[in-house]
């Protein structure tokens, strides 16, 4: 069975397998499977970067127990979620990369809402991202193409 974390992550993007790896995390069987995302990502070319280390007020979610969230959930159900993540983070390089979309000049959460809202939670500055891209000017515009 695969490990989904900082390490693998980074391996498979030196390997320039950075998608497959976003893929095949996506397809996991268990609760952190997310498989209409990861159909959706095959529908058009995406350019990849990462993992980058960015500082988590810099990153949208867009699913949460508010209002406005694209992706409202209840509350106590994000509640439960993110208190039981809370409580088994060790450090940010044990975790799965968070997926983000950048596009308009901003950092959107597309996988890891709970995980972003835990470790603000915990206290971390910061966390690892994958950012994927819809069109390659994206990809050159945000900068982090070649860190």
């Amino acid at each position: 069975m695969m490990i989904y974390n900082l390490a693998t992550a980074q391996a498979a993007a030196q390997e320039g397998r950075l998608a497959a790896w976003v893929d095949s995390y996506l397809r996991q069987p268990g609760p952190r499977a997310n498989v209409p995302f990861a159909d959706g990502l095959l529908l058009d070319q995406r350019w990849w970067s990462g993992p980058h280390d960015l500082p988590l007020d810099q990153l949208t979610r867009c699913c949460g127990p508010e209002p406005e969230m694209e992706f409202c959930v209840p509350r106590s159900e994000w509640e439960r979620h993110v208190t039981t993540l809370v409580q088994s983070f060790t450090t940010p390089e044990a975790l799965p990369p968070l997926i983000v979309l950048y596009g308009n000049g901003m950092y959107r959460i597309s996988d890891g809402n709970n995980r972003h809202e835990a470790m603000r939670r915990v206290g971390w500055p910061s966390c690892w991202v994958i950012v994927w891209y819809t069109s390659a000017a994206d990809y050159q515009r945000a900068g982090l193409a070649q860190a």
